[in-house]
């Protein structure tokens, strides 16, 4: 599996995650919006770093959020790569604060990037992926798919949304050749908490009087520096052991979560990995 696309590559997990599978040899189509504006820095300094490595990069527009974009991305990607081995959905978007004070737009939009986005980029590739009998499908979740913080009840929504639409891919999709898993990161020093903005209606916030600020007291300020937060390469050293590893053979998730150690996730993962089993002996289905 050679030929890797990756959603969300501007900063965070997907630049760094591109940067080292180039650094490995592999060949990337790193994915990202607004290239010919706010991105353009980003992918300028990506295709300076994969100038001097091994393996080959291609950037190309793709919007998760709008099918025609999707298409336009994968077309332009199999003119230059004639197939894709592996898709990593690590586009992704999260805010803070109050649950209550965050819009119905807001929501939507959470939603449409986290869950609707998934769904349309894996509409898009399975059907070749199904057609050659192989493929690799890695989408990001989080420990917040597992555990609840408070002060986070949307984007843990999407995250719980991407465990269960996952899991159900990686059973009907397994027997045709096409992995689907998931990967569980936990706290890492990336710019996503920086660029949140927080809730949007102020006056439902504002209701809340003198608890308004209590969301900070959980998750710090945006601008707050977290230097406790670990580097984000344990992700890229995971995704690497996936695609690395035998086809049939990956675990539906892989939790990367050093700052907690995976507490609560590690319990319920496996809880519900024994709850699944025993439903599937029940119903005698043969596909865990």
């Amino acid at each position: 599996m050679k030929n890797i696309l990756i959603t969300g590559c501007s900063s965070g997990f997907g630049r760094l995650t591109a940067e080292t599978l180039i650094k490995r040899g592999y060949t990337v189509l790193a994915t990202m919006i607004g290239l010919d504006t706010f991105s353009a820095k980003a992918a300028s300094q990506l295709e300076d770093f994969a100038g001097k490595q091994s393996g080959t990069l291609h950037i190309l527009e793709l919007d998760v959020t709008c099918c025609n974009s999707i298409k336009s991305a994968l077309k332009r990607g199999i003119e230059l790569v004639d197939e894709i081995d592996v898709v990593i959905n690590n586009a992704g978007i999260g805010d803070t604060g109050w649950t209550e004070a965050f819009s119905e737009e807001q929501t939507q939009k959470m939603f449409d990037v986290n869950v609707f986005g998934v769904q349309r980029m894996m509409r898009a590739v399975l059907p070749e992926m199904r057609k050659r009998n192989e493929g690799l499908i890695i989408n990001f979740s989080s420990i917040q798919g597992r555990v609840v913080f408070p002060y986070s009840g949307i984007y843990s929504a999407t995250k719980f949304a991407i465990e269960g639409l996952s899991e159900s891919y990686h059973y009907e999709l397994k027997p045709l050749g096409v992995d689907v898993v998931m990967l569980q990161p936990g706290g890492f020093k990336t710019n996503f908490e920086a660029i949140q903005n927080g809730p949007s209606d102020k006056a439902r916030l504002d209701s809340y009087g003198e608890l308004k600020d209590e969301p900070y007291k959980v998750w710090g300020n945006p601008d707050d520096t977290k230097d406790f937060l670990p580097h984000p390469q344990p992700i890229a050293d995971a995704i690497i052991k996936l695609i690395e590893t035998e086809p049939g053979k990956r675990p539906l998730r892989t939790l990367v979560d050093p700052l907690l150690d995976g507490t609560g996730t590690k319990t319920i993962n496996e809880a519900t990995q024994k709850a699944q089993r025993e439903l599937s002996d029940k119903l005698g289905w043969d596909i865990i």
